[in-house]
């Protein structure tokens, strides 16, 4: 069993799912306190998202893509900023998800629910892929 779990978190895609679901529960937490106190929804969920991305940050870098992470300076600048943009990306697909689905009648967790998908799919795409590419970290520096 212990071998199985190791072989598990060499391949990338499943650290990074695991990263996301931490980040999603510190974004979902938050959501939940946010609007239990009547946080304009649409705030809540960018607030909300914004937390999840700092966390998100911390764990991808130390433990998903230790192996592709620039090293400090410029180029590490630069991937931070990749980093944050592909955040803002899914903040905004989280953003105008959710909030269509608040004003489509369906239940802010619901819309959350739909939002958080698709956020992952693009993040995941673009990190994997963009940002922490090994390609992409070479010519960073």
């Amino acid at each position: 069993m212990i071998a199985i779990a190791t072989r598990l978190l060499d391949i990338r895609l499943v650290r990074y799912l695991l990263a996301s679901v931490v980040a999603l529960g510190a974004d979902i937490g938050s959501f939940l306190v946010m609007y239990s106190f009547g946080t304009f929804v649409p705030a809540a969920y960018a607030a909300s998202y914004s937390v999840g991305i700092l966390i998100h940050w911390l764990i991808s870098s130390r433990l998903v893509f230790s192996d592709t992470v620039a090293q400090r300076g410029r180029a590490r600048t630069r991937q931070k900023a990749m980093f944050v943009g592909s955040a803002l990306m899914g903040l905004g697909v989280t953003t105008v998800i959710g909030s269509f689905a608040v004003y489509a009648g369906i239940h802010p967790i619901g819309g959350k629910a739909a939002a958080v998908v698709a956020s992952f799919t693009l993040t995941w795409v673009l990190r994997s892929r963009l940002i922490f590419r090994e390609k992409t970290v070479a010519a960073l520096g």
